[in-house]
Formats: C-alpha cells, structure tokens, sequence
C-alpha cells in the first residue's frame, strides 16, 4: 500500500534519528485519520530506562496530543517487530492497525518468537508486516555492523595502550 510507505518512511526518519544518537534505530509513529499524532525512537541507552521504546513513545505521545489513553483510531507503524512489551502496550492502548518493516527474530511477538495477537485477549489489532522490510532491516545491519567495527577498534587501542605502558616499565 502506498499510504503504508509513506508512513513508514516516517518511521525510518526517527529510526535515522535514533541512529545518531547511537541508539539502536528502530522508529515509530501513529496515526489517525492520514495525521501523524505520536512519533517515538529507541532511546533505550540516552534514557538509561528499558521503557524507552519506539512504539511506547509514540503511544505516549499520541495519547498526549490526543487528551486520552483509547487509540482505538490509530495506526502504528514501527520498522521492526514490537517486543513482548511493546505488544502488550498495542494491546492496552486498543490500536486498531499495526505495520511494522522487519521481523525480528529474537523478540518479535507478532509472529518471529510468539503471536501475542493471537491470544485471547480483550482486543486483537490488524498486522502487516513486510512493509520496506529492506529499508527497516539496512539501517539496524548498519548499526551493529558499526558498532561491532568501534569496539574493535576500542579493543585495538586498549591492547596497545597496554603494550606501550609495558614497553615504559
């Protein structure tokens, strides 16, 4: 779908934003009625908070612009896969449509490790998944490919600091 796109091309923008920060770059924002009302980015590390995820910061901040908790309205759109608790908030907040880019395999809880939508709870929302799947997957290879390239290089110095703090004694 084209709306789907252009939706999730906002979402990457905040998962470039979070990227900068050196946050893991997963993004997301709701919408209602073809209104961006809530954007969020993984500031997980800038936080020092585990509740700083994506989606919970553009549920929270949609529930801000919007004067209430129901976002029975709305769709979420997030470049990877919502997480146990991230799930469990989608839920909570009643959002009707959920996109999301990329799967993930280690936390994902709509379909990679468990289905939560699946389950008998009070509300069940809609899930497409796939959308800019390539885009939303780069940009997290991109990340830990980057960071796993610093703490070599990190690694490098300290053995050479230690080498030449040796070679001194």
């Amino acid at each position: 779908m084209e709306q789907d796109e252009k939706y999730m091309r906002l979402a990457i923008g905040q998962a470039e934003l979070a990227f900068l920060e050196d946050e893991v770059p997963i993004g997301a924002v709701v919408v209602r009625n073809g209104e961006v009302v809530g954007t969020g980015r993984n500031r997980r590390e800038t936080g020092k908070n585990a509740l700083c995820h994506a989606e919970l910061e553009a549920i929270s901040d949609a529930c801000k612009r919007l004067g209430g908790w129901r976002l029975w309205e709305c769709e979420l759109y997030v470049t990877l896969e919502p997480c146990p608790m991230c799930a469990g908030a989608i839920i909570n907040s009643r959002i009707k449509r959920v996109v999301y880019g990329c799967d993930d395999p280690k936390a994902g809880s709509v379909r990679s490790v468990v289905e939560l939508f699946e389950l008998p709870f009070n509300h069940k929302p809609e899930t497409v998944s796939g959308v800019l799947a390539d885009e939303c997957s780069a940009i997290l290879s991109d990340f830990f490919r980057k960071l796993r390239e610093r703490k070599n290089r990190e690694k490098t110095l300290k053995k050479t600091a230690e080498v030449l703090s040796d070679n001194e004694l």
